[in-house]
C-alpha cells in the first residue's frame, strides 16, 4: 500500500531517479511506483508464519518422530517453489516450532501454500536444515490452504487435516495428524504524520511567469545516499506557496529522529527542475517548528574555487501544520472481523451476440472452457470468497427481456423475485447459464439500476452497524447509455461502504468508461454538480490483460484495499479489536471471585439462623 498518502489523490509522489530528474507524473509514493514499473500495484504485506501440529505419526522405533515442516508456495500449474524451513524437534509427536515462515501476502492473488512435514532421522541432525535431503527423510504427511484463509479468519488461524496424497484411497481414514498455521503482520508502526508545508520569498526562476514549485522529501540511506520517498504536487506561478497535505509514515523514514532532505523545486517541462533551496530536518524537527510558529531557511549548495560550500538563502520552509495518527492497516480491520461481500452484474444485452452460436461473448463451451463472463468471475470471486463468511452472494443480470415480459435492467440471476443470492462461485456459475436460457437478450445497456441495487444492500448494512464492505462486479460487453444516471448514482454510493469492479468483455471501444475511474486524481462530478467523496470505480478491460503476464485478478483488484481504506478513514471507523482467548490469571481470577461471593453468601446465612435463633 506504501506509506506516503497523498489525501484523497490530490498531491503526486515521486517514484525515483535523482534529485534532478524526477518523474513528473507519478502518483503513487516511491514504494508502489517501483511495484508499478514492475507491473504489479496492489497491497501487500509481511506475514510470519507460526506452525505446530498434533497426533502426528510416530515412525521411530525406540522413540518418537522428530519433525521437521517445510512451506512451499504452490503456482497455478502445480509448481513448487520452498518458502523455508522449519527447525527439528526433537522426540514429539506435537510440535510447536519456533523458527517463524516469511511470506509477502498479495490481496490480489490466490497464493496457495502446501505444508509438508518430515520425520528427520538422527543420523541427519545438523545445524544446517537446508542440506537436508528430503528423501532420506520420512514423510509423515502433507496439507495445503490458501493465504487468504489465514488471514480472513479473524484469529489468523487455520488448522487442517494432514493427509497423504501417496497412500491409496482405503486408506486415507488414517489419522496423520493436525497442522495449525497461524499468521502475523510484521511489526511496523502505523503512526502517520500529516505536514502542511509553506514557502516564502522563494527566487523567481521563469521569465514570463512565476515560479512553479513542488516539494520532494527523502532519506538517507545506510550508504549515506538519498532516496525519495514523497513529492508534493506543483503550484503553478506561486512564489508563497501552501502545498496540500503530505503524509509520512514513521517506520519509512526510519524514525523521528531520522534527518530528512527537503528541496524545493522549480517544476519545468523538460525535467531539468531548477532547485530552489533545500533544508534537511527530522521529523521530530519539523514538529518543533510547527509548534513554535516559526520558519527554516533554506540554503542551496554553491562552489568557491575547489570548496563545496552552502549559501543561505532568504526564503523560508514553514510547517503550517504537524500532527500524527494512527493508520490501521487492511488486516487489521480483518481481524477485527470485517468482512468483504461479494455482488455480481451480468450484461445480457443483444450486442453480445446469440448464446447459441460459437461466436457470442455468451456462449457456453461443454468441453468445460470458460467464456469472457465465466473467466471473470472465477477469477474474482477466487479471491474474493475468502473474505465473504456466508458466501451467498447477491447476483443479477440486466439489459435482458424475461420470457413474456418487458426489458428488465436488474432481474436475479437465479429467477427469485425476491431473494438475488446464490450459493458460492458455482452457485453464481449455476444461475448465468440458466439465466442464458430463460431471458432473450436485449438492451440498452444500463448501469444505474444495478448500483442502486448494490448501494441498497450496503445502505442497509451501514445503518444495521455492520462491519461489511462490500465489492460489485460488473461485467460487460458494451458502451453504458445511462452515463449521466451512472455518475448520479456512483457519487451517491461514494458515502457507502461499496466499491465497484468493471470487467469490459469484447471488443468495444470502452473510453466512456475509463470516466467512471478516476485513476488520473480527477474526482467523478454528477450533472448536478456533486462530486464523489472517493474513488469507488476500478475498470479494465478483459483483453488487456487475460493474454499477458498480469491477471485480470491484478489488474482489478489492485486499487480495493486502498478504496476500503479510505472508506474507513473518512467515516472515523476503527478495526474491532479481535477475540482474545480468557488467560490462565483471568479465570483464576474468576474463579476465586465465585468463591468469595459463596463465602459471602454462606455468612449472610449463617447470620440470618443466629439473629433468628437470638
Amino acid at each position: 500500500m506504501g506509506n506516503c498518502f497523498s489525501g484523497g489523490g490530490h498531491s503526486q509522489f515521486a517514484v525515483g531517479g535523482t534529485s534532478s530528474a524526477l518523474d513528473t507524473h507519478g502518483s503513487n509514493d516511491a514504494v508502489d511506483g517501483f511495484l508499478k514499473s514492475s507491473g504489479y500495484r496492489g497491497l501487500f504485506s509481511q506475514i510470519e508464519l507460526s506452525l505446530s501440529a498434533s497426533d502426528l505419526r510416530d515412525r521411530d522405533v525406540l522413540s518418537k518422530s522428530d519433525p521437521m515442516a517445510i512451506v512451499y508456495t504452490k503456482g497455478r500449474d502445480g509448481s513448487l517453489q520452498e518458502l523455508g524451513r522449519t527447525e527439528v524437534v526433537l522426540n514429539s509427536l506435537n510440535p510447536k516450532w519456533i523458527t517463524k515462515i516469511k511470506i509477502t501476502y498479495y490481496f490480489e492473488m490466490v497464493q496457495t501454500l502446501l505444508f509438508r512435514v518430515y520425520d528427520v532421522d538422527t543420523q541427519f541432525h545438523s545445524p544446517d536444515i537446508k542440506t537436508l535431503k528430503l528423501d532420506d527423510q520420512q514423510y509423515l504427511g502433507e496439507a495445503t490452504c490458501a493465504l487468504s484463509q489465514i488471514v480472513a479468519n479473524s484469529k489468523r488461524v487455520c488448522t487442517l487435516e494432514l493427509v497423504n496424497i501417496a497412500e491409496s484411497a482405503e486408506s486415507t481414514h488414517k489419522k496423520l495428524g493436525q497442522l495449525t498455521i497461524h499468521a502475523e503482520e510484521e511489526v511496523v508502526s502505523k503512526t502517520t504524520a500529516e505536514l502542511i508545508l509553506k514557502c516564502t520569498d522563494l527566487e523567481n526562476k521563469d521569465f514570463f511567469s512565476k515560479s512553479d514549485p513542488f516539494l520532494v522529501i527523502s532519506k538517507y540511506t545506510e550508504s549515506g545516499t538519498t532516496v525519495p520517498i514523497c513529492r508534493t504536487e506543483v503550484l503553478k506561478n506561486n512564489l508563497k506557496p501552501t502545498w496540500k497535505p503530505i503524509f509520512l509514515n514513521i517506520s519509512q523514514v526510519g524514525s523521528k529522529d531520522s534527518p530528512l532532505v527537503i528541496e524545493c523545486f522549480n517544476f519545468n517541462g523538460n525535467g531539468k527542475h531548477d532547485l530552489l533551496g533545500r533544508v534537511q530536518k527530522s521529523l521530530a524537527d519539523l514538529e518543533k517548528l510547527s509548534s513554535n510558529g516559526i520558519g527554516e531557511k533554506l540554503f542551496i549548495p554553491v562552489t568557491v574555487g575547489k570548496d563545496s560550500q552552502t549559501k543561505v538563502l532568504k526564503s523560508q520552509l514553514f510547517v503550517e501544520k504537524f500532527c500524527e495518527s494512527v493508520h490501521h492497516s487492511f488486516l487489521d480491520y480483518l481481524s477485527g472481523g470485517c468482512e468483504l461481500n461479494f455482488m455480481v452484474a451480468i450484461d445480457f444485452t443483444a450486442s453480445n451476440g446469440n448464446p447459441r452460436l460459437p461466436d457470442s461473448l455468451h456462449y457456453i463451451d461443454h468441453s468445460g472452457r470458460p467464456n469472457a463472463y465465466q473467466k471473470a468471475i472465477q477469477e474474482v470471486g477466487d479471491v474474493l470468497q475468502y473474505y465473504d463468511y456466508d458466501k451467498l452472494f447477491p447476483s443479477w443480470g440486466f439489459g435482458a427481456r424475461p420470457i413474456d415480459g418487458p426489458v428488465n435492467h436488474c432481474f436475479n440471476l437465479n429467477g427469485s423475485s425476491a431473494n438475488p443470492t446464490v450459493s458460492g462461485i458455482p452457485g453464481i456459475m449455476m444461475a448465468y447459464e440458466s439465466a442464458l436460457s430463460n431471458v432473450s437478450l436485449a438492451g440498452p445497456t444500463l448501469f444505474g439500476p444495478v448500483i442502486i441495487a448494490a448501494a441498497n444492500i450496503a445502505s442497509q448494512s451501514m445503518a444495521a452497524n455492520e462491519h461489511k464492505y462490500f465489492v460489485l462486479l460488473i461485467i460487460t460487453d458494451g458502451v453504458i447509455t445511462d452515463i449521466q444516471e451512472t455518475k448520479y448514482a456512483l457519487v451517491k454510493a461514494s458515502n457507502l461502504p461499496l466499491s465497484i469492479l468493471i470487467v469490459g468483455v469484447g471488443g468495444a471501444d470502452f473510453k466512456e468508461m475509463e470516466i467512471l475511474d478516476a485513476d488520473k486524481g480527477e474526482k467523478l462530478e454528477s450533472s448536478t454538480g456533486q462530486f464523489a467523496s472517493r474513488d469507488i470505480v476500478q475498470f479494465v478491460p478483459f483483453r488487456d490483460v487475460q493474454g499477458g503476464g498480469i491477471s485480470v485478478v491484478q489488474s482489478l483488484l489492485a486499487e480495493l484495499p486502498s478504496q476500503f481504506l479510505t472508506y474507513m478513514r473518512n467515516n472515523g471507523i476503527q478495526p474491532t479489536p479481535p477475540p482474545t482467548t480468557p488467560t490462565l490469571l483471568s479465570i483464576s481470577r474468576g474463579r476465586r471471585s465465585h468463591n468469595y461471593m459463596h463465602l459471602y453468601l454462606s455468612l449472610i446465612s449463617i447470620l440470618y439462623v443466629i439473629s433468628l435463633i437470638m
